[in-house]
Formats: structure tokens, C-alpha cells, sequence
């Protein structure tokens, strides 16, 4: 069953610890692939120093994040590699969910090939877990560009289902990664992930 639009309307904190285990699908040309989410990482807009939208800032970039949520908030980093975001919070209030890291279900062939498109064979069984743990790394197996920016995630070939019941007890907590940049907020436990999931990037 397809995520509504109301799943979205959460706190984000809330909504980041309810997409553990949900599953994100997109559809091309190509074929289907998905992956159940196991790793993402809360950003709370104006408030927050590690937010792209800390003290409002508000740019082409950022722009989205304004918006309803629900959407997709497209970046990159290091200039190669794509970021998904979803947007949350109210509108005019730019939070976003970073997704970090997916446990792959459907077409891993087509993601093989994503991401090694000169050796796409069968990664051993050892390394399989690198194929998604990590942002950039599941944005190019699902095939994601900048092209994703500013889809509904209710109306667009992205999308987000039901995939396993997490309980509150299988999620941890704890600081975000790569924000040293953010002063104090560079400890609040805004990253949550499934607990013993070997895609977790970190």
C-alpha cells in the first residue's frame, strides 16, 4: 500500500523514524527497483545549524523545501553524488529527511549495473551490504538524479509503501554524520536506523 499524503503531515522527527521500513520504489524505463529504508537522518529547517534552510535561508536550491511535504528535496555533495531528501514539516517551514541508507528488494540487477556499469556482476556475499549503505550510493543504484527534485512521492514514478513493521525498540539513535560544520547541534541524535540492519552505512 502507497504512502497518502497524510503520512507526510507528521513532525518530522516522527516521520523520520516512520520511514524506517518503508519501502521506496521507482519505476523507469528501465524497470522497478526499491529498497526498504533502514537509515535516515532529520533536519529541522531554521532551527537547526546543519539545516540547508538554517536561519531561513532560502535559495533555488532550498526553494522546495518551502513547499508542502511529501516531495522530494534533491542535492549533491561533493559535486557527484545525489542526495534524496523528503520535505517535511508544515509548509513555509523547510525540514527535511535525509534517506542514508536502503536494504534493496527489487531489480538488485538493475541497481548492480547503476552502480558498476563496467562489472556488474554478482557483488560476493561479504560486500554485498555496500550496494545502498550510504546516500550517494543509494541514489545512483536506484538510478536517482537531480531530475527527482521536487517529485510527489504521492504522484510520480518515486514512491513510498508499506514494507515491514519496525517496533520501537529495534530503532537507535544518534548523531548525524559529516556536519562538523554545525556547532552544537552536531550532537543532537537526529540520525536513526534499525538496529543490527547490515546496510546502515555507519
Amino acid at each position: 500500500m502507497k504512502c497518502s499524503e497524510t503520512f507526510y503531515q507528521q513532525p518530522t522527527l516522527k516521520l523520520a523514524t516512520d520511514l524506517l521500513g518503508k519501502e521506496i520504489r521507482y519505476h523507469s524505463e528501465k524497470g522497478q527497483v526499491a529498497g526498504i529504508i533502514v537509515e535516515v537522518e532529520a533536519y529541522k529547517g531554521p532551527e537547526d545549524k546543519a539545516a540547508h534552510s538554517f536561519g531561513g535561508r532560502r535559495t533555488k536550491r532550498t526553494e522546495i523545501m518551502y513547499g508542502p511535504p511529501g516531495v522530494v528535496y534533491m542535492f549533491m555533495i561533493y559535486g557527484m553524488h545525489h542526495c534524496l531528501n523528503i520535505v517535511s514539516g508544515l509548509k513555509g517551514n523547510p525540514e527535511a529527511i535525509l534517506i542514508r541508507a536502503i536494504e534493496p528488494t527489487t531489480g538488485i540487477d538493475r541497481m548492480l549495473k547503476n552502480r558498476f556499469p563496467n562489472n556488474s556482476g554478482t557483488l560476493v556475499k561479504s560486500k554485498f551490504k555496500t550496494l545502498t549503505n550510504g546516500p550517494g550510493k543509494l541514489c545512483k543504484a536506484l538510478g536517482l538524479t537531480m531530475e527527482q527534485y521536487g517529485w510527489s512521492l504521492t504522484d510520480s514514478p518515486l514512491t513510498l509503501h508499506q514494507g515491514i513493521e519496525v517496533e520501537d525498540k529495534e530503532i537507535e539513535a544518534g548523531p548525524r554524520i559529516n556536519i562538523d560544520y554545525a556547532a552544537e547541534h552536531v550532537h543532537l541524535p537526529w540520525r536513526f536506523w534499525i538496529k543490527d540492519n547490515p546496510f546502515v552505512s555507519k
